[in-house]
């Protein structure tokens, strides 16, 4: 469901100059997402530009959708983070990951449309805060 990826995912030059950047933003923390032993993605933030403020994502590998994983890791991620408010988005038709996000406390806020490597197209995302 990722939508905002390089132009070519498979591109793994690209991948890396990615994750180097993310690696080296001194705002940045990023864990990795184990279940049973395995590692199944990762959940991060950063500070976001436009509100100077925390954003988190995060990612699970497919096979691992829907048992929960992903509510349990970034809610016990941010229960880490003492900043607030926190932000983050979602493309809109991402409904299990906007799922996610509200079971772990965030409420939209706003909508913005972007242009989405992984389709091919302009996208509608949510924004959303999370404030206590």
């Amino acid at each position: 469901m990722a939508a905002f990826t390089a132009k070519n995912p498979a591109d793994r030059d690209t991948f890396m100059k990615h994750w180097h950047k993310i690696l080296s933003n001194e705002t940045g923390i990023i864990q990795t997402i184990l279940f049973d032993g395995r590692v199944v993605g990762h959940v991060l933030s950063y500070e976001n530009e436009e509100f100077r403020k925390p954003e988190v994502s995060y990612w699970i590998g497919k096979e691992y959708w829907g048992k929960g994983i992903a509510t349990r890791a970034l809610s016990a991620f941010l229960g880490q983070m003492t900043v607030r408010p926190v932000y983050a988005r979602v493309v809109e038709d991402n409904i299990a990951s906007r799922r996610v996000l509200e079971r772990c406390g965030f409420t939209p806020i706003g909508e913005n449309r972007d242009f989405a490597n992984a389709r091919g197209e302009e996208v509608e995302e949510y924004i959303l805060r999370l404030s206590m």
